[in-house]
């Protein structure tokens, strides 16, 4: 399994959920992530976006790929620039594709 980078950095992935704190409207929401400038400082330098979607009723999951000593970087900002607009939630994880392509092989070469 691929843990580490081209420079031996070892990588985790990182699931962020950014619920919408209730009562804010779409215009306020915008207004504090201007304010405390969301879009500019979030993800961090040195992650890399592998997705941002928005799930409706639940609010926005963002999938980080980063290397693992950038992790509290990461808490820090959201700390700073989204906490009192989002309510967060934060998974780390790895790419189970290699892994299962592995179990794959192996269940077809008679083993479990």
């Amino acid at each position: 399994m691929e843990h580490t980078n081209p420079t031996g950095q070892e990588m985790v992935m990182l699931t962020i959920v950014l619920k919408h704190a209730q009562g804010l409207d779409l215009e306020a929401i915008q207004s504090k992530l201007k304010s405390k400038e969301w879009w500019s400082r979030f993800p961090i330098e040195g992650t890399q976006l592998v997705s941002w979607v928005v799930a409706m009723g639940l609010g926005q999951i963002v999938v980080l790929k980063t290397p693992a000593h950038l992790v509290p970087a990461i808490n820090l900002e959201l700390e700073r620039s989204a906490w009192g607009v989002f309510n967060t939630e934060c998974y780390v994880s790895y790419d189970f594709v290699p892994v299962r392509e592995r179990i794959i092989e192996r269940v077809k070469a008679g083993g479990q």
